[in-house]
């Protein structure tokens, strides 16, 4: 009976849909553009300006993603990772109704919610590793074309052809406005300094800029540059520790999750209890709202190391 229901809600949402002439993309960009951008007083716009207060965790999480997606390219894609949290959301949502634990609908839904935009953030840490050891090879090619010729654009045009992209395009739009545009280097460094989100990368930005004033600084760009390499190092020794966290709490989470079926084969009593008086249904909402913090904050304390200065 509460299979047919669901059916025929979803019959009736995307009736809407279609009377409305609204794709769920469409839907998605519009439900979270409410979510971010709704109206707030005075004090709360200067308390989050001035980094008194926090914003929400949603909202926080939407921006960081947002964020990322712009930096990687893939903007256009935000809307798509909207409508599949919405996805998730209904799906983790109708699971639990099909349970027909009540304590179980907020938990499933708000954490599968959060799933797609977790997704981004894990693959960001693997964009931003590619990013660092293709930035140690290039700044690596370009400080040492400098040292020799103490022009900065000479530098990068002559080594552009061995970069790649991402760090490629920064430097070709560096040597695009130097020839075109306008040929002021300061300018043009401060200008790209922001297009790669790396502490090492700014620092080296900082560097090249001070030495257009004082050759003499050349020599402090060779050490900013092997900060990357050394990153690197002790990022690989600690690849090992840093998996052993996450391989630990996937194998307790199928362990929790498991206990599921097996509980049904080994002892019905059991698996009623718990699937159908309120103190069981209260421990699977408990359980189920652990794995989803538990999960958030090892991939927040597993992430690779990086420079801070």
């Amino acid at each position: 009976m509460i299979a047919a229901e669901l059916f025929a809600c979803a019959g009736l949402i995307a009736g809407a849909f279609l009377l409305l002439g609204l794709s769920p993309v469409e839907f998605a960009d519009g439900l979270f553009a409410f979510l971010l951008n709704r109206p707030r007083n005075i004090r709360d716009e200067i308390n989050e300006t001035t980094k008194r207060k926090k914003p929400s965790f949603l909202r926080r999480t939407v921006e960081e993603t947002w964020e990322i997606l712009r930096m990687t390219g893939r903007s256009e894609r935000f809307s798509i990772v909207c409508a599949a949290s919405l996805l998730f959301f209904a799906l983790g949502a109708c699971a639990a109704i099909l349970m027909e634990n009540v304590f179980l609908v907020p938990v499933l839904a708000a954490g599968l919610a959060f799933l797609p935009f977790l997704y981004i953030r894990l693959t960001a840490e693997h964009f931003k590793k590619a990013v660092a050891a293709e930035l140690e090879t290039a700044l690596s090619i370009v400080t040492t074309a400098y040292l020799r010729s103490e022009d900065l654009l000479t530098s990068v045009e002559e080594n552009l052809p061995y970069l790649n992209p991402p760090v490629q395009t920064v430097f070709a739009e560096f040597s695009t406005r130097m020839r075109f545009i306008d040929p002021d280097v300061d300018a043009a460094i401060g200008e790209m300094k922001p297009k790669i989100q790396n502490e090492v990368f700014g620092e080296w930005c900082d560097a090249v800029a001070a030495c257009q004033f004082d050759r003499s600084l050349k020599s402090t760009l060779t050490p900013i540059v092997s900060k990357l390499s050394d990153i690197r190092v002790v990022n690989a020794e600690l690849d090992y520790l840093v998996f052993e966290p996450r391989k630990a709490f996937i194998v307790m989470a199928l362990l929790v999750i498991g206990n599921l079926p097996l509980m049904y084969f080994l002892n019905r009593d059991w698996f009623h209890v718990l699937m159908h008086s309120v103190a069981g249904q209260l421990v699977l909402a408990a359980c189920a709202a652990a794995i989803f913090i538990c999960g958030a904050f090892v991939m927040k304390l597993t992430r690779p190391i990086r420079y801070r200065r």
